[in-house]
């Protein structure tokens, strides 16, 4: 198992105090009953939405991107895949590593800026991930661009976010942190909210198209989330890699 702890990297695209907030809270990330209890009731639909669209985890190469405390990177590897986790958070990082050490999960994690790794690794993943992330750095384009010089050609790049408009103010800022009290308030900034037309705008000048938005919707009853055709709020997308490897400026 490898758990290393290799590069410290201080980027420009990096908003120290959303650092700082899930540094706090590290100790907390595999508790299900803490304020990740969100995530820990998406990570099934999330798994089986990458899975799905990727034609299987088994054996791939996988970059998941702002990985955190290890929640979906984990669950990857637990499918038969080879993972390596970046974020620049090294409290939970430190929890990532910790629990695939109890666990006997094989990831590889590091802290490194992903436009940095991706200086060192193009085109070497089958599929990337960075999933609830470009919400919380200054310049998410730059994000996506690295994203897609990291993937192979005619691989898979997945991202979720939050759609900018009333409806995912309303669930994700208003419902989730306020109502139901599923997140801490100002976990999220609606300015930094992303349309599924700016993701893709991003996305194409590097070689990746759109092949699939599903909107996520979460039933507070059942305390499940689903998949769905409505993207105003939360939603995942899977982009495709251009089949033709240099083609892409971002290579």
């Amino acid at each position: 198992m490898n758990t290393s702890s290799s590069t410290d990297s201080a980027p420009g695209n990096v908003d120290a105090g959303e650092i700082a907030k899930f540094d706090g809270s590290a100790s907390r990330w595999w508790d299900p009953e803490s304020e990740f209890r969100p995530l820990h009731l998406l990570n099934p639909l999330r798994l089986d939405y990458i899975d799905a669209r990727t034609g299987g985890l088994t054996g791939a190469r996988v970059l998941d991107v702002g990985c955190g405390g290890g929640l979906l990177t984990e669950g990857m590897a637990a499918r038969g895949a080879k993972v390596t986790g970046i974020d620049l958070g090294e409290q939970t990082l430190e929890v990532a590593r910790l629990h695939a050490l109890e666990t006997g999960v094989d990831v590889d994690y590091e802290r490194v800026a992903v436009e940095d790794f991706a200086a060192d690794h193009a085109e070497a993943f089958d599929v990337v991930t960075c999933l609830e992330m470009l919400e919380h750095v200054p310049d998410p384009p730059s994000v996506v661009a690295a994203c897609a010089r990291l993937v192979r050609p005619g691989g898979h790049v997945i991202f979720s976010t939050l759609n900018r408009t009333p409806r995912a103010w309303a669930l994700a800022v208003v419902g989730a942190e306020y109502v139901l009290r599923m997140l801490p308030r100002g976990t999220h900034d609606y300015e930094r909210f992303i349309r599924p037309s700016e993701l893709a705008a991003w996305a194409r000048p590097h070689g990746l198209t759109p092949a699939q938005f599903r909107g996520i919707h979460y039933n507070p009853l059942l305390r499940r989330f689903r998949l769905g055709q409505d993207v105003r709020a939360n939603y995942i997308a899977d982009f495709r890699a251009s089949d033709e490897g240099g083609t892409n400026p971002a290579r």
